[in-house]
């Protein structure tokens, strides 16, 4: 039994769930092909479907998929904005499908952003006539925004909206941050398809991946309609279907609380997640839990499959009893350590206090930096910075005609560049330099040798832009040279899927892969641990290592954090959740982590890390419960 009012498809990952949406897609344009028909495609911008016109793009290059007959209608763009701006839905359309596939040129409409204003009106009265015109849109493809917003229909979009000229939301500014480096660059404004036009098409797609989308997934899916979540008219739909990964579908009741809507398979994980949502729910611990409590909270089926109240409560407890641990990666002996760190300071912000506590029982600690992160400095550190070589240069007379030319560069492309422009290869190197020597400031706080420190700089991420490339072979070569040269016992990666840009997702992919291939090349496997990355952490019920930091180590990992000067005050990147510096969200999270245990009845500390092991043991049979097992890869296979 689900509670979801229009149909939902879970899948894996996202890739999955693009896949399904593009075999749609193609099946669609396939038949009306055969017939001689034209296909009418409502298209979306983002990261949400990028991977849908990629597996498009695979279709027409590898097995033919003709779509000289496709008519396509973008469901919006930002205003006002030229449409040559990287930023634009013009330039990313272009981008990501228009010139790899064989849509004709005169098939495709996209809302003009550099119009005058007094044009827009007209040009949106007109564009509602060309859908019409073209037989109305056969299939719609949609993201959905934290607001709930589908297109730019912001909270408050009437149900009878059409095509039009609207003021962006804040949220949706804040979340487009990123592309434009810098929420102060966003246009204030966007010309949309209405939630009328949306709704008039004949089938519906919506795509929503990671656990930043479950909470309004969740209110659009379940609650009444509602204006202020766009999304939820979807419901007077006869034709839609969410197409979602298993964490954006984290909030919906058949996922966090399914006994509540029907009978369970009580597995090890279930019971774990219903004891633990029960024990906050009343606000007990653990082993304070009665039989009655289970009774009246709808849990009476799982003390019919698991014994007595007592019983339960003991195997729980004891359970996340054995999570904590003074000892990150065991009691005897040095082991060889390798913690991957996405960005320069993501080791220090989100395993801080577990790198000191490595180094202080004298493990052979490395951290290999996997990408430069020099998009996320800001133009006037490199000002500062160069202003401190000019005078270095000066007091000694180091190459002066080079360093007239870099100096001159700097001084030239700062002073010129407009907001988004992507940087210069001086610039970037700059900007990269800049973050090493902070990332290596960092370490020493930790007590971890610079010798032992690795500057990757995957090649997947010099694009010079927010958006990235696909991971490749070079990529996962790198990293796989890295595990050869060290040979670890232990490695740490960052776990963190719903990285609103990307990075984290792609590294994990790519150091995933790195040590399968380290593996075949005749490596031991070593142990893998998941941490998180600044945005979330990892829920109770998942943990499996929990590392406590004491006031003391929780201040020095304060100190490390801090050594990451470019990033502190105010990130280029904070993410869409939170307007605190990394370091405050570090230490509530890491003081959260450590409320939860003590509020379910275990040893109270003042701060835990908490990790999960790879493969992820804890959701392997729950994954497989909710998408079913054929649909599923098992990661340590």
């Amino acid at each position: 039994m689900n509670s979801e009012r229009v149909p939902v498809q879970i899948f894996e990952d996202d890739k999955q769930a693009c896949r399904a949406v593009a075999a749609t897609i193609a099946q669609l344009v396939e038949a009306n092909n055969a017939m001689g028909k034209s296909t009418v495609l409502g298209l979306a911008t983002g990261h949400t479907p990028v991977n849908v016109y990629a597996e498009l793009i695979r279709r027409h290059r590898d097995e033919g998929l003709d779509m000289s007959r496709v008519i396509t209608f973008n469901l919006d763009e930002y205003y006002p904005i030229e449409p040559s701006v990287l930023q634009s839905y013009h330039t990313w359309m272009h981008e990501n499908l228009f010139k790899h596939v064989n849509i004709l040129p005169e098939n495709i409409h996209i809302p003009r952003g550099d119009l005058p204003e007094d044009e827009v009106r007209p040009f949106c009265a007109d564009y509602e006539r060309q859908i019409a015109a073209a037989g109305g849109i056969d299939l719609q493809i949609l993201g959905i925004g934290r607001s709930g917003h589908i297109g730019f229909n912001e909270p408050g979009s009437s149900r009878d909206s059409r095509t039009r000229l609207v003021h962006l939301d804040k949220i949706t500014r804040k979340d487009a941050a990123g592309d434009f480096f810098g929420e102060e660059h966003v246009p204030h404004s966007a010309i949309t398809m209405g939630i009328a036009t949306i709704l008039s098409a004949r089938r519906i797609c919506l795509l929503a991946f990671g656990e930043q989308k479950s909470g309004i997934l969740q209110r659009a899916l379940e609650d009444e309609l509602d204006e202020h979540v766009a999304a939820s008219f979807l419901q007077e739909h006869g034709n839609s279907t969410y197409f979602i990964d298993v964490a954006a579908a984290g909030s919906l009741t058949r996922v966090a609380t399914p006994w509540l809507i029907g009978r369970c398979q009580w597995d090890d994980v279930l019971q774990r997640r219903a004891v633990i949502w029960l024990s906050r729910k009343l606000a007990k611990a653990i082993s304070k839990l009665t039989t009655e409590d289970y009774v009246e909270n709808g849990l009476a089926e799982l003390l019919k499959a698991c014994g007595t109240a007592d019983d339960l409560n003991r195997t729980i407890f004891r359970r996340l009893t054995g999570t904590l641990t003074n000892r990150p990666v065991g009691k005897s002996g040095t082991r060889r350590v390798v913690v991957l760190s996405p960005h320069p300071d993501d080791d220090v912000i989100c395993m801080g206090g577990t790198l000191i506590r490595m180094a202080e029982q004298g493990h052979e600690v490395h951290i290999a930096y996997m990408v430069s992160g020099y998009l996320s400095v800001f133009d006037h550190d490199v000002s500062r910075h160069a202003d401190f070589v000019r005078g270095f240069n000066a007091i000694f007379d180091l190459a002066p005609e080079e360093s007239a030319r870099i100096e001159q560069h700097i001084d030239t492309y700062l002073y010129g560049k407009k907001p988004g422009d992507v940087d210069s290869p001086e610039i970037q190197n700059i900007k990269g330099l800049i973050r090493r020597g902070e990332a290596v400031a960092a370490a020493k706080v930790c007590g971890i040798q610079e010798d032992r420190l690795h500057f990757l700089d995957m090649p997947f991420y010099n694009t010079g832009r927010v958006q990235k490339l696909s991971i490749t072979d070079q990529d996962v070569d790198v990293i796989t040279r890295l595990l050869q040269s060290v040979r670890p016992e232990v490695v740490f990666a960052a776990g963190d899927m719903s990285d609103p840009h990307g990075t984290h997702r792609l590294c994990l992919e790519a150091a995933m892969a790195a040590i399968d291939r380290y593996v075949e090349s005749g490596g031991a496997r070593p142990e893998v641990w998941l941490y998180r990355g600044a945005w979330q952490e990892w829920e109770p019920q998942q943990i499996d290592m929990a590392i406590p930091v004491s006031l003391n180590e929780a201040r020095r990992k304060r100190y490390a954090i801090f050594r990451h000067e470019s990033q502190k005050d105010k990130a280029m990147f904070p993410g869409p959740y939170d307007d605190r510096e990394f370091w405050q969200r570090a230490e509530e999270r890491n003081r959260a982590t450590a409320q939860t245990y003590d509020a379910l009845g275990l040893p109270e500390y003042h701060a835990l890390e908490a990790f999960v092991r790879y493969p992820l043991v804890y959701s392997l049979n729950f994954r497989r419960q909710l998408v079913g097992a054929d649909e599923m890869k098992d990661p340590g296979a």
